[in-house]
């Protein structure tokens, strides 16, 4: 597969051990272009990198304590360019948490767990599907 083709996939946490594990997962189980930040600083910085898709953690505040926390850099990511998806990753299993991301336009909410990279890569893959079917949906349009 050519680089152009790979999904670009911005990995944002501060936790160095769980972020190194994540992209390790990734590069294992599919073909993914992936950039990694410690912070949502970092993380908007280069999003003209263009990226299809950011997983996003909730704290952001482990490395430097007046970091942005996610909840932030989902807004002002968001406000460059509200098409990204982006899912929310956090060791909070709170139905508040949970609903706050979705009010900030989050595309989904995942509690870090055993389970949490399986349930990231089907989210992933359900974006992409549907942006599939979109797509198709278009064409179709415009020649009606």
């Amino acid at each position: 597969m050519k680089n152009e083709s790979k999904i670009k996939l911005f990995l944002v946490d501060d936790d160095a051990v769980f972020l190194k594990l994540l992209e390790i997962e990734f590069l294992e189980h599919a073909d993914f272009n992936i950039e990694t930040y410690p912070t949502g600083e970092q993380c908007i910085a280069h999003l003209s990198h263009n990226p299809d898709v950011i997983i996003l953690d909730y704290h952001l505040d482990g490395i430097d304590k007046g970091a942005m926390n996610g909840i932030a850099a989902l807004g002002k990511i968001k406000a460059y360019n509200p098409d990204i998806p982006i899912i929310m990753l956090s060791s909070q299993d709170k139905i508040e948490v949970a609903i706050n991301c979705m009010h900030h336009r989050a595309y989904d909410y995942v509690v870090k767990s055993e389970t949490a990279f399986v349930r990231l890569q089907k989210i992933i893959s359900t974006i992409f599907k549907y942006k599939k079917m979109e797509k198709e949906l278009n064409w179709y349009m415009d020649r009606m």
